[in-house]
């Protein structure tokens, strides 16, 4: 691949881009076939980019639903047929015992499988539910799952393993937000919706754990557009929805769903 290929993509991303660069290489050359962890769309568009570089080499990205933001991805040669393929996904449902099932949240899930030595790539989207919780796994780790998942955030839960077929999606919750700000600069939207100084909400976007469409961005003075979805790590993430044009005194009046 070549080298210039890096300025267009974040320093972060490099290994990524050098990794997948590598399975693209391997399919066009040496007809593999390469399933991937669980890609975040940052990194499912990344390989696009890649793939598209290269006429004898296809992808299928799958992540159990129509919606899915994260994906496993299969890519291989040409002429191989990747719909017949299997993606290797699993449904971990979660029941917790009790009735405190309603007070636990993305996160708890999460973090609970997490802490069970379990990489991000090798999960998918998780769906809290009014009853429990359906998270997408890979195939190969579900059974440990299974297993091993015995407690999320204090609490005792049942685990059972279902077919990619049985997965029940939930719809995220936005809490809308109406703004009217001074322009549209990054710094100035985010510091508004999580309640924050301008030079307090710096501090993570300059360090690097702010992404804008899942793309690392450090340029406080980015200029956010409609359907932007930012996330900035430890505060959580929203998405801009509207652009609803200018008072009379020049400020830009922004609607944006935070999530929940």
């Amino acid at each position: 691949m070549q080298s210039n290929i890096y300025h267009h993509f974040h320093p972060d991303e490099r290994e990524f881009v050098e990794r997948a660069a590598e399975w693209i290489d391997n399919a066009a050359r040496y007809h593999e076939l390469k399933l991937t962890d669980f890609l975040d769309p940052r990194q499912a568009y990344i390989l696009h980019i890649l793939a598209a570089r290269n006429l004898d080499v296809h992808i299928r990205l799958d992540g159990g639903s129509e919606h899915s933001e994260r994906k496993r991805a299969l890519i291989g040669p040409d002429y191989m047929d990747l719909d017949n393929e299997d993606m290797n996904l699993s449904v971990l449902s979660i029941t917790p015992e009790g009735r405190k099932f309603a007070d636990l949240e993305h996160g708890d899930y999460m973090g609970s499988i997490l802490g069970l030595g379990m990489k991000r790539g090798k999960i998918g989207d998780i769906h809290a539910l009014a009853d429990g919780c359906h998270t997408v796994v890979s195939s190969e780790i579900a059974s440990y799952l299974h297993l091993n998942l015995t407690q999320v955030h204090r609490l005792h839960v049942m685990t059972e393993i279902l077919p990619i077929t049985d997965l029940q999606v939930a719809t995220p919750e936005l809490q809308s937000m109406e703004l009217t700000v001074a322009s549209l600069r990054l710094d100035g939207i985010a510091s508004d919706v999580y309640r924050m100084s301008r030079s307090k909400i710096l501090v993570p976007i300059k360090a690097g754990r702010c992404r804008v469409n899942w793309k690392v961005e450090e340029n406080p003075s980015y200029a956010l557009q409609q359907g932007d979805m930012i996330s900035i790590q430890g505060l959580g993430r929203f998405k801009v929805l509207e652009m609803d044009g200018i008072t009379k005194k020049g400020r830009y009046r922004v609607k944006v769903g935070k999530f929940v």
